[in-house]
């Protein structure tokens, strides 16, 4: 039996506001495999934007356990950490792009695979910017790209160091119905035709029916798991 690429095991997160103790996750198990498509699906306040933080390793649990191909987060330093997220491509519901910077700028400047010189990195830029349909703009900077553009650069970007999987929170979440069905359709292109391993946290029923698999999310609990 091969190992997860993600697992969670017990997962807990609690937070305190003022004397109020949030349960954020309670016992949430989950297993991700490798080439899966998955969507977190569930209404704000649930926990599934909680869950994702903790599977990138950008916030730690309060109790269980988050193990990435078999390895224990927890047991790592603030060095392997860093490394770790390196290895992770996250798309957000707004773009972070650098606005002073191209398309092709923005991507490469997250580039960190050693060995790889100026003209690999504009070059290897370059192809994934035209694999999410973006080859004639690749010199416009974000404020000359619609909204549907500047979520393809994030995903172009979030591609650059061949992650191990990709994490995507609401990332249809800030542009129109009919770009989001356009950004829906390339990511699960992404998985198809290039393997890549994607979890997407949505509120859309819509959206996460155009994945794999779909785990529902309500306070703080999996509620329901069933293949698409």
């Amino acid at each position: 039996m091969t190992t997860p690429i993600i697992e969670t095991t017990n997962l807990k997160k609690t937070y305190m506001l003022g004397k109020i103790q949030v349960n954020a996750l309670q016992n949430v198990n989950l297993k991700v495999e490798k080439g899966d498509f998955l969507a977190i699906l569930g209404p704000s306040g649930s926990g599934k934007s909680t869950l994702l933080n903790l599977i990138g390793a950008l916030d730690k649990p309060t109790e269980g356990k988050v193990f990435i191909e078999g390895v224990d987060v927890s047991t790592l330093n603030d060095n392997q950490l860093a490394d770790l997220r390196r290895s992770i491509g996250f798309v957000f519901q707004f773009f972070n792009l650098i606005p002073r910077l191209s398309a092709r700028g923005n991507v490469e400047l997250t580039m960190a695979i050693p060995g790889l010189g100026r003209t690999e990195r504009r070059k290897r830029a370059e192809e994934l910017l035209e694999s999410v349909g973006l080859e004639e703009r690749v010199n416009h900077k974000p404020a000359e790209l619609s909204g549907g553009e500047r979520q393809r650069v994030a995903i172009a970007r979030a591609l650059a160091n061949n992650p191990k999987f990709l994490l995507m929170d609401e990332p249809t979440g800030n542009i129109d119905s009919k770009t989001a069905n356009e950004i829906t359709e390339l990511v699960k292109r992404l998985n198809e035709e290039k393997g890549v391993t994607i979890i997407i946290v949505t509120h859309d029923q819509q959206i996460a029916s155009q994945t794999k698999r779909t785990v529902q999310m309500i306070d703080g609990l999996i509620t329901e798991e069933k293949v698409n």
